[in-house]
């Protein structure tokens, strides 16, 4: 990784914005506000209405009516999230590219940011920053005082080795050219379609961070996104076989120097990830804990055989039989909160 000083803005690029909507017009005003008052770069602004049943098409057309550089695609049916984003991909013209949710945000200066960034580093292909969540009006961000860039193979290493996605979405300008050779987001993996999307930028391009919040990601009741046990299980699923289908067969990573190296670090991470819900689940006071915790066993122990060795799950085999746990339930709830707490810090500094 190489950290340098920000450097400014020499060109004037256009900058497309893809903004795909479902029913969240009420939104997507402040998200078309975020765009419009980027300085320092051209616009072009996208709405993809997904046949929404609250009016959202017709805020959409005001917007429009309103500025020349906005205009509006109305999907005939209504094609769920990824045909979304890829109904408005295919209409870009700009030399870079964002996905930005009606109901996000993008932060001031964050384009030009991003854009100087991949000026002065042209093998760079997607760059990301922080995303930090808001219900309702987000708080005030500094300016960023560095950028960080990676080879796209060392950063696929750290995120391998992490097992997660350590990108939010809303904060991420992709180069066009890498968005287009990538065909846009695959519909075989709805939940982790964008995790997918930067493993294969970095599979061909580099990688660049702008230390600074870039973008707000709103959190509110109606996400598509869960946070239970299930949807966490479903997450991990995909992940796992995202990770098999891009290090392995013909994915753009399995030619890469140190693949199959990859792809068991990532299993492996996953499994840990799973073997701690499992613990979790099995002490939490509800009546579903234990079979989600069982399902979260199995799921680890079949991508991660060797997860046998760790004493985490030996913990979890105690209590699966009654029998009393290695690890007290104060100590492994103050264990879990202290490593999360220590992995955010890193990636809220570093991105990694």
């Amino acid at each position: 990784m190489q950290v340098t000083l920000p450097k400014p803005l020499r060109s004037r690029p256009l900058v497309s914005v893809v903004v795909p909507c479902y029913n969240y017009g009420h939104y997507l005003p402040q998200a078309v506000d975020s765009i419009l008052s980027q300085q320092g770069v051209d616009l072009e602004v996208i709405i993809v209405d997904d046949q929404s049943t609250d009016g959202s098409e017709l805020v959409a057309a005001e917007l429009a009516a309103g500025n020349p550089c906005v205009r509006v695609i109305r999907n005939e049916v209504n094609k769920r999230h990824i045909a979304t984003y890829n109904t408005g991909l295919a209409e870009i013209t700009g030399d870079y590219v964002v996905l930005l949710s009606a109901d996000d945000m993008l932060a001031e200066g964050a384009l030009a940011r991003a854009t100087a960034l991949m000026e002065q580093y042209p093998s760079v292909g997607l760059v990301y920053g922080y995303c930090p969540d808001f219900t309702d009006v987000p708080e005030p961000s500094n300016p960023a005082r560095t950028w960080s860039v990676w080879n796209g193979i060392d950063w696929l290493r750290a995120v391998a080795h992490r097992g997660d996605n350590v990108v939010i979405n809303p904060e991420v300008v992709m180069r066009a050219s890498v968005m287009k050779d990538l065909v846009g987001y695959d519909p075989a993996f709805p939940h982790a379609a964008d995790l997918l999307l930067w493993l294969q930028s970095a599979a061909i391009s580099d990688i660049g961070r702008v230390n600074g919040v870039q973008a707000y990601y709103r959190t509110h009741a109606k996400q598509m996104h869960v946070t239970d046990y299930a949807g966490t299980l479903t997450d991990m699923r995909e992940r796992a076989a995202l990770y098999r289908a891009f290090f392995t067969d013909e994915g753009r990573g399995a030619q890469l120097p140190g693949a199959h190296r990859m792809l068991r670090n990532a299993l492996r991470a996953t499994a840990k990830e799973a073997v701690w819900c499992a613990v979790l689940a099995r002490i939490a006071d509800d009546t579903v804990g234990g079979s989600d915790s069982d399902a979260f066993r199995e799921f680890a122990l079949a991508n991660y055989p060797k997860i046998r060795q760790t004493i985490l799950w030996r913990d979890l085999e105690r209590r699966r039989t009654g029998r009393t746990p290695i690890i007290p339930d104060r100590q492994l709830r103050f264990a879990y909160r202290a490593k999360w707490a220590v992995k955010w810090r890193i990636w809220r500094r570093w991105g990694l």
